[in-house]
């Protein structure tokens, strides 16, 4: 059995799986009450920047504390599985997540595991950003890749034909390319605030860079041709697909911009 752990990103007391696989961890913690779980500022971590970085901090902290031969990162409410679930208790949802030997067994033919792409359909991935966020960052990192890593240009310019993307920053991928990936990651993440003024931005507004980071795994994966298997992604809990399409067609339609997650 390969040495496998996933941390399960969370900012609030949840029910967690039962699979020591899955590693609780609470994101954000420094400064904040302690829920009981793996804290991410321990070590070497960034979780003062949790406000901005949403889910990072703790993947951050996975990467520079976390020994294992595979890391992968899920969310308190997200989590992968291949299975119907048709019941709403949570602790029943969680039941359906996916196992260490299924992981373990997708793991044999592939370095990456990644969820099923989130399509859009109507509109690409760069007009969606900017028709629901303000798209300064987003430009702002197209500057600093063309910069500093041109070879993942072309690949980011992309996000201007693509429809679809592996979304929410969860994967499980091998330690040594969970490296490559990470320092390159936050070396653009960390020159982005040099750039950007995030006080100008509303709380919400202001995680530009946990948002950001969900289309980049895309132009790294693609720019260095490597591949991966998908699984589908399940919510523990409802998601209100009505207003959220709502909300979607509101954003496209008349540039009314999200103004909370869903």
């Amino acid at each position: 059995m390969k040495n496998i752990k996933i941390i399960v990103a969370t900012h609030k007391k949840y029910e967690m799986p039962e699979d020591n696989m899955y590693i609780p961890v609470q994101v954000g913690k420094e400064g904040k009450q302690d829920l009981g779980y793996t804290p991410d500022n321990t070590g070497e971590n960034i979780s003062l920047k949790n406000p901005y970085y949403c889910e990072l901090t703790g993947l951050y902290w996975a990467w520079k504390n976390l020994d294992a031969e595979y890391i992968g990162l899920v969310h308190y409410r997200r989590y992968f599985s291949n299975k119907t679930i048709l019941t709403k208790d949570i602790k029943q949802r969680l039941t359906k997540i996916s196992s260490i030997n299924e992981i373990d067994r997708m793991l044999e033919s592939t370095d990456i595991i990644l969820p099923k792409k989130r399509k859009y359909y109507i509109e690409d991935l760069y007009s969606h950003y900017k028709h629901t966020m303000y798209v300064e960052p987003l430009d702002r990192t197209k500057e600093i890749i063309d910069k500093k890593y041109p070879e993942y240009s072309k690949e980011f310019e992309k996000l201007h034909k693509r429809t679809s993307a592996h979304m929410f920053n969860m994967f499980i991928m091998k330690k040594e390319k969970l490296n490559e990936y990470c320092t390159w990651l936050f070396d653009i993440l960390f020159e982005l605030e040099k750039l950007v003024d995030v006080s100008k931005y509303d709380s919400f507004h202001a995680r530009f860079f946990g948002r950001i980071s969900e289309l980049l795994l895309d132009v790294w994966i693609n720019t260095n041709k490597l591949s991966y298997k998908e699984i589908k992604v399940i919510d523990i809990e409802n998601v209100n697909w009505i207003k959220k399409g709502k909300a979607f067609l509101s954003a496209k339609f008349t540039g009314k911009r999200y103004e909370k997650s869903f």
